[in-house]
């Protein structure tokens, strides 16, 4: 028998199979709006400095005719401005603050049905100068995601505009005390009186021990021999996994050659006085990209807007619910790495073990509450908040169970099949399209300040990791509750049918062979552009701001070197079809080989794409870069204003990149730490039939898109964690068109020779260890 044999390089994306498409270059008009964009956030802590801003932001418009809908929240939004009951300038904001939502919910109103550019652009410069800064932040990047004609701007990253919700307090202190002028004195004594330092360098340090003690593997700094106090000039380039690209673009050397920049290093949590085992995970769950990635996603498909409004495509619920899983999957994995089992437990009643100590300071000084370890919620409850969030939770596995639900005016609502999945996901998640708004509505919202021990009315509360996207990943507790909602998703699949082998089979088709190249993790290094955190004074220069100082904070996180796929695949005719790429442990953390049916729950999507099948033999090529709803580094806020200034000067084509969204997962987080000898894992492959996914046109974008009506994200109607969303019969699963992969993961420490006792470069960073990361 002679087989046609075709070589398949697949596409990053799976909707139309096409390809992806040119950036486009940005005109003047674009580059204007994106300059405001940027300078109407910088240093969002202090007053408006920019005085074109400050001309707009003197009135605000409330001519409804200006504005396509204007509804309740907006009403109550202006009222409480004049009543002065607005959350405070200068105040905590928490987006799971009752109170503060509702007020957010009004003015994201107003900048999101605002008629046109100009109507926008003053409400945003008013809200600047009047609003609270979280508020305003919130609301206004919810309207840049989710406005249509704001397709393609940008604001910086979230923890370029409020870096204290993503670094420790030690690290923000010393940033906002940065003065240029006391620095180069500083460098200048430590040049002239260098043995002096060095004699008495035992007297800046704690009782002798201590350091090792408090010592971590990602404290990369006391391997240098560098001091962590201490700001270093930056003379090369900005570290970051896109190095090498960045250093070959000519422009972006420019760029450089205009900045002068310093770098210190940044720490993750670690309190030797407040210990439990958990901490060993800082770096995963206090990971930027990490807390970024749960932040957007929250914007994304924020449970407050509702469907016929903002134009959903239907499955809002079901993408929110795979995005947690999705989280719980990855962060067991990361768990298993350090040999610790399954997340625990959530139990009302119970003692919450491990406590939390983030070491983070708001934006006005106050430090951020803390849990103790063993942490009893019926001494600090309060009971009638508690009662109604228990209740909720109750009545969702109760409706589950029963696999209806009966509405108020007696209409039964089925679910028992399939398609409710999504009656079931704006359940858990507890969003505006809940068939029962009036039970369900806000017990997500109101869990989240029971937590934080925040009453219902409150306005100024204390801040607490729990009450806002960002931050709360960073609590070992998050991932015990939300793993209660990851349960009631399998609760409901658990009430239908596993799929039957004809369900599973792709007729036809057969996978015959895998290869997997070595699958190899490491700690790389990478600058943050908090820039934002300098306290000097503005300076202008015809009317334009002077930026030509940058902060770095320099920290080792977790990344992986690029890995792919080859699939042979047999198929009987010609045809288009859907590749699933899963990744699963393949023991516990006792060693004991897992079960199909125990471990379907802990399978992490990497990849979904189409192709085109032809008849005969197929070789099917696809690597890490392109998993579709992933992303690396994004520019940094620097980078994005000096590159908007040139291209307005006609120096610079500056290219609106679709790809470049917000709510894409961090590519270097895709793998588990692993092993250093090999940690065994499971890799799943699947081919299935490749129907469109039921979107209209109009919602269909070429790349994976943030926006709550767009379509990009899904590859076909079947269900996003097929098929493992349902219980396995091992008798009916296993088919052809399937292909299980035992693989390894190997963690390399490429920091390892700076603990050897001759190791040359001690006290001075080592740039070296860059070709490590990016070479075998």
């Amino acid at each position: 028998m002679k087989f046609a044999i075709t070589i398949l390089v697949c596409l990053g994306f799976a909707v139309a199979a096409t390809t992806l498409p040119e950036f486009r270059i940005a005109n003047k008009g674009f580059l204007e709006k994106q300059k405001f964009l940027l300078e109407i956030v910088y240093r969002v802590t202090d007053p408006l400095m920019f005085d074109e801003w400050i001309k707009l932001g003197t009135t605000f418009v409330t001519d409804r005719s200006y504005y396509k809908h204007y509804d309740y929240h907006m009403e109550k939004f202006w009222e409480s401005y004049k009543l002065k009951t607005l959350l405070p300038r200068g105040e905590f904001f928490g987006a799971l603050v009752e109170t503060h939502h509702k007020q957010a919910w009004g003015l994201f109103n107003f900048f999101y049905f605002a008629r046109d550019w100009e109507t926008f652009m003053h409400n945003v410069c008013w809200a600047r100068m009047h609003v609270n800064e979280g508020l305003f932040v919130y609301a206004l990047s919810m309207a840049v995601i989710h406005r249509e004609d704001l397709n393609g701007l940008v604001l910086p990253s979230i923890y370029e505009i409020f870096p204290q919700h993503f670094f420790t307090s030690d690290f923000i202190y010393k940033a906002e005390k940065y003065d240029y002028s006391v620095w180069k004195k500083q460098t200048m004594y430590e040049l002239e009186y260098q043995q002096h330092f060095e004699g008495m360098d035992l007297y800046n340090h704690s009782y002798y021990g201590d350091h090792i003690k408090e010592w971590k593997m990602w404290q990369w700094w006391k391997q240098m021999g560098l001091d962590k106090h201490h700001w270093y000039a930056e003379d090369n380039y900005m570290l970051r996994e896109t190095i090498h690209e960045v250093n070959q673009d000519p422009k972006g050397k420019i760029l450089l050659n205009d900045l002068k920049m310093w770098w210190m290093p940044a720490d993750y949590t670690r309190d030797i006085d407040f210990f439990n085992r958990e901490s060993v995970h800082s770096y995963f769950t206090e990971d930027v990209g990490w807390m970024s990635f749960w932040y957007y996603l929250n914007m994304d498909q924020a449970f407050f807007l509702d469907s016929e409004t903002f134009a959903s495509n239907g499955r809002r619920g079901e993408f929110w619910l795979y995005a947690v899983h999705k989280v719980m999957s990855r962060y067991y994995m990361e768990r298993l790495s350090h040999g610790f089992g399954e997340i625990p437990e959530f139990y009302w009643m119970q003692q919450i073990e491990h406590g939390y100590k983030p070491q983070l300071v708001a934006c006005n000084g106050i430090g951020y509450s803390y849990r103790p370890n063993y942490y009893d919620f019926k001494t600090y409850a309060n009971l009638e908040m508690f009662n109604k969030i228990q209740n909720a939770f109750q009545r969702i596995y109760d409706i589950i169970d029963m696999g209806y639900y009966r509405m108020h005016d007696g209409q039964i609502i089925d679910l028992r099949h399939e398609n409710a999945l999504e009656h079931i996901s704006n359940l858990v998640q507890g969003n505006i399209d809940v068939f029962d708004k009036y039970f369900f509505n806000y017990y997500y919202l109101l869990s989240h300040m029971f937590i934080s021990q925040v009453g219902k009315g409150d306005i100024e509360v204390s801040p607490s990791v729990m009450l806002n996207y960002e931050t709360m990943v960073r609590d070992p507790y998050f991932y015990v509750f939300h793993k209660k909602i990851a349960d009631a998703f399998l609760r409901f699949k658990g009430q239908l049918e596993p799929y039957s082998k004809e369900e599973l089979m792709f007729s036809g088709v057969e996978i015959k062979e895998v290869q997997v190249t070595e699958l190899v993790t490491f700690f790389d290094l990478v600058d943050f552009d908090l820039t934002t955190l300098r306290n000097d004074k503005m300076i202008f220069q015809d009317g334009r701001l002077v930026w030509d100082k940058m902060l770095l904070a320099r920290q080792m996180r977790l990344n992986h070197k690029p890995f792919g796929f080859n699939l042979t695949v047999v198929s009987d005719k010609d045809q288009q079809a859907l590749v699933r790429i899963f990744l699963a442990p393949k023991h516990d953390e006792f060693g004991r080989a897992l079960s199909l049916a125990d471990n379907r729950e802990n399978f992490l999507t990497l990849g979904k794409f189409a192709i085109d099948l032809k008849a005969g033999m197929n070789v099917i090529s696809y690597n890490s870069d392109e998993f579709y709803w992933t992303q690396k580094d994004r520019t940094t806020y620097t980078e994005l204003y000096h590159n908007v200034m040139m291209a307005i000067e006609g120096k610079y084509k500056f290219p609106v990149y679709v790809r470049e969204t917000y709510c894409l997962f961090p590519n270097r987080l895709i793998l588990p730490r692993g092993w250093e000898k090999g940690m065994p894992m499971t890799m799943f492959f699947m081919v299935t039939g490749y129907e469109m996914p039921n979107v209209e046109k109009s919602q269909l974008k070429t790349s994976y898109s943030c926006g709550f009506g767009y379509g990009g994200r899904f590859t076909d109607d079947k269900p996003l964690f097929y098929p493992f969303d349902r219980d396995i019969s091992e008798e009916e699963f296993f088919v052809p068109n399937m292909y299980f992969k035992d693989v390894e993961i190997y963690h390399h420490d490429y920091f390892k020779k700076y603990m050897e006792p001759n190791y040359q470069m001690e006290g001075k960073f080592d740039y070296t260890l860059l070709n490590s990361f990016y070479t075998k």
